[in-house]
Formats: structure tokens, C-alpha cells, sequence
């Protein structure tokens, strides 16, 4: 497998330039889809699903602020900043819309609080395992909350790798890729990579996760999916992000969160965890095949 190819489009926003990946459509006439990466990861995490997609949709996948290509775009961070940003790709690349939106993991929460500030750009939101939280656990704060949430993403964004096979190396083992390691697995994680041998790094820029991460439980990001007015759907992996069997969202995780699920359908593809629900065959073509039929 390859990643489909795309062209890099940049759309001023507040504080610079936003990179934004764009695989064309191959047909006259096709609709839009705009979709939004996790907290630490970057546009090409949807190139499976590009390939799934061959050409019948134009997708367009930010980097967003603070990430890879968009890493050097200042001013605000945030969900809120995240939310701007997509309202102006939408109005740049897509016409003002109104448009299919995406996203996975925070990506979701974005595309919640997207779709809620600006619901006329946006036909139909289809969340990724995310997008429905929790106010945060008692007792934690701060860099102890974004632990609890992120785990060791937030130590590899402060470490160095001497190339890019160690960086790969590094990746391999992980619970949840290695059993499903693919060329635009390899693709996906390089294009976070910046600086030289030996001190590459991750682009992530630390203040702007940190940000980010906390803002998963700001309470109008936690209502955004009770409100939104267009057709929503909620895609669901069966196991964690670590390959663990509990999911990061399932029926009792929905049901404490107050998920009318009547109006936002939930649907769990089997064997999947939180990552591969990007990259395995059946899922990306399950994600196609809802993404077309908006």
C-alpha cells in the first residue's frame, strides 16, 4: 500500500498559515470533506482513508496549528483556535460549504465544536472515537491531568532520535501498530519528524498540546455533540489505545456521558483499536463508505 498522492494548500488564519493536505477529487461536481487529525498527530493520518475514498471526494486534511507543516502558525492555541481554523478551510478551499466534516480522537472534538460555532459550513459530522467526553477526574490538574489523558505521548514529544529509523524503531513495538505497520503507517509518523540527525524530534509544539489536551474538558467542547443540529454519527474502535480491551468509548462510557445515541448513532467496528480505525482495510472502508453517504 501507498499513500494517494496530494498537494499541500496553505489558508491564512490567525498567526500565520495552515497547512492543509488536499487529494483532489477525480469526477466533476464532488463533494468536500474536511478532516482533522488527533492531538499529536497530522494530516497524513488520513491517507488510508484517501485511498478508501479514490477520488470520489475532494479531502482536505489540515495540519492543524502547532503539528507538522502548521507547526510555525502562532496566536492562539485551543479547540476554539482549532475550530476558527477549520471555519476558514472551509471557506477557502470548499466555497463557505456546506461540507462533510471528520475527526478522530481530539480531531473529533474539534469537528463537535466546529460543527456547533459555525453549523451552516457543515452538512454531516462523522466522529472517530472521540468527540464525547467527561468533565475531568477529581483531584487532577494541570501536567498530572495531561498524563492521565495523554500517558507517554507527552514524553516522546521531548526526546530526540539520531534518524529516522530510530524513529521508526521507536514506533514499531507499540501495542497498537505492530501487528498493523504499513507503508502509510511509516508515511503518517515520519511527516511529524523535523530537524537533522542526530537530533530529530517530533513537530508537536509542547504548548500547544498542552493547551489542547486540557481543552477536551472545557464544557462547551464537552456539550458541542448534544446540540448539533446536522445528521452526526459516532464510529467507535472495540479495543483501546494501546490494543487494551477496554475502549476508549463504549455503550456505558456513552451512557455516563449522556449520549442520546437516537440522535447520534454509535456503531463499534469489531477488531479495531483507537488507531487502526485509520489504517485496516474494512474500517477506512467503512469510514469511505459513511463519508459517501452524506
Amino acid at each position: 500500500m501507498t499513500v494517494p498522492e496530494f498537494e499541500e494548500v496553505a489558508v491564512p488564519v490567525e498567526g500565520g498559515e495552515l497547512t492543509v493536505l488536499r487529494w483532489p477529487a477525480a469526477v466533476p461536481d464532488a463533494p468536500v470533506v474536511v478532516a482533522l487529525h488527533g492531538i499529536t498527530a497530522n494530516g497524513l493520518a488520513w491517507g488510508a482513508v484517501a485511498r478508501a475514498l479514490a477520488g470520489r471526494v475532494t479531502l482536505l486534511a489540515p495540519d492543524l496549528r502547532g503539528r507538522a507543516a502548521s507547526a510555525g502558525v502562532g496566536g492562539s492555541w485551543g479547540l476554539g483556535a482549532h475550530a476558527a481554523d477549520v471555519a476558514a478551510v472551509v471557506e477557502s478551499l470548499a466555497g463557505g460549504g456546506p461540507v462533510t466534516l471528520t475527526g478522530h480522537s481530539m480531531g473529533a472534538f474539534v469537528a463537535a465544536l466546529a460543527a456547533a460555532r459555525y453549523p451552516k459550513l457543515f452538512r454531516s459530522v462523522l466522529l472517530v472515537d472521540g468527540g464525547v467526553g467527561f468533565p475531568p477526574p477529581a483531584g487532577l490538574a494541570g501536567d498530572e491531568l495531561l498524563t492521565a489523558v495523554l500517558g507517554p505521548a507527552m514524553e516522546r514529544l521531548s526526546m530526540t532520535f539520531e534518524s529516522r529509523d530510530a524513529y521508526r524503531a521507536f514506533w514499531q513495538p507499540h501495542p497498537a501498530l505492530r501487528a498493523a505497520w504499513s507503508p502509510e503507517i511509516d508515511s503518517y509518523l515520519q511527516r511529524d519528524l523535523v530537524g537533522e540527525a542526530p537530533t530529530f524530534r517530533s513537530s508537536c509544539v509542547l504548548d500547544a498540546i498542552r493547551t489542547d489536551g486540557l481543552g477536551v474538558f472545557d464544557a462547551e467542547v464537552l456539550a458541542s455533540v448534544h446540540g448539533l443540529t446536522m445528521p452526526t454519527r459516532l464510529l467507535l474502535a472495540e479495543r483501546g489505545l494501546f490494543d487494551e480491551p477496554q475502549a476508549l468509548l463504549d455503550a456505558p462510557r456513552l451512557a455516563a456521558a449522556g449520549l442520546d445515541t437516537t440522535r447520534v448513532p454509535a456503531e463499534v467496528v469489531p477488531d479495531t483499536n483507537h488507531y487502526t480505525l485509520l489504517t485496516g482495510a474494512g474500517p477506512v472502508g467503512r469510514i469511505a463508505e459513511l463519508l459517501l453517504a452524506e
